[in-house]
């Protein structure tokens, strides 16, 4: 037994058999909107597609390319051992991954943005965008440099922010962070 209270426009639809408006989509993808801002949710097999879709459509810029680690985010053992990644937003059909690349693209003409959010899991490969959109280059190393996530057909997938000989990925969630112990003047010693 439910508290809510029904809907009348629900009861309203269903007794005139008023068939729901279907999902609007741009690029062949579901459209989401996160404030006020386009969100789409492309696969990785359908990212490149999907880019060269927009960059035909006038999204020549890609504003930022960025990572987010979901390790720690709702992270539960599902019934076959396998690492499930919970309590966020994916479309219907599509599994949340540790991983997600995060781009921005611009289009000047309509002053109009698009951000697409990529599931990657933690062994995958992402393509690289550098063919369509030149500029992302610094930002996929960054992303290597930072999260890990090598990036397939990349011109120089090497560090760009840390040391080439360092061992790890800073902005991981499993990185274990460094101390180093100050001692300040005057203050009792433990």
């Amino acid at each position: 037994m439910s508290d809510a209270t029904p809907d009348p426009a629900d009861e309203a639809r269903e007794e005139m058999h008023e068939p729901e408006t279907p999902p609007e989509t741009l690029f062949g993808l579901t459209v989401t909107r996160s404030h006020g801002q386009v969100v789409l949710f492309p696969t990785l097999e359908q990212l490149i597609p999907t880019v060269k879709a927009m960059h035909d459509d006038g999204y020549l810029v890609c504003i930022d390319v960025t990572a987010v680690d979901y390790l720690t985010f709702g992270r539960r053992t599902g019934a076959e051992g396998d690492v499930l990644y919970t309590r966020r937003s994916v479309p219907t059909g599509q599994e949340p991954e540790r991983f997600e690349l995060v781009y921005q693209f611009l289009n000047h003409g309509t002053c109009h943005r698009v951000r697409l959010r990529v599931q990657v899991a933690e062994d995958a490969t992402a393509p690289s965008l550098f063919e369509l959109h030149p500029g992302t280059e610094a930002m996929e190393r960054e992303v290597y440099d930072m999260y890990g996530i090598p990036f397939e057909n990349h011109p120089d997938l090497t560090r760009i922010l840390m040391p080439e000989d360092w061992i790890g990925h800073p902005l991981r969630k499993d990185y274990s962070s460094g101390r180093i112990p100050v001692q300040f003047k005057g203050a009792p010693s433990s």
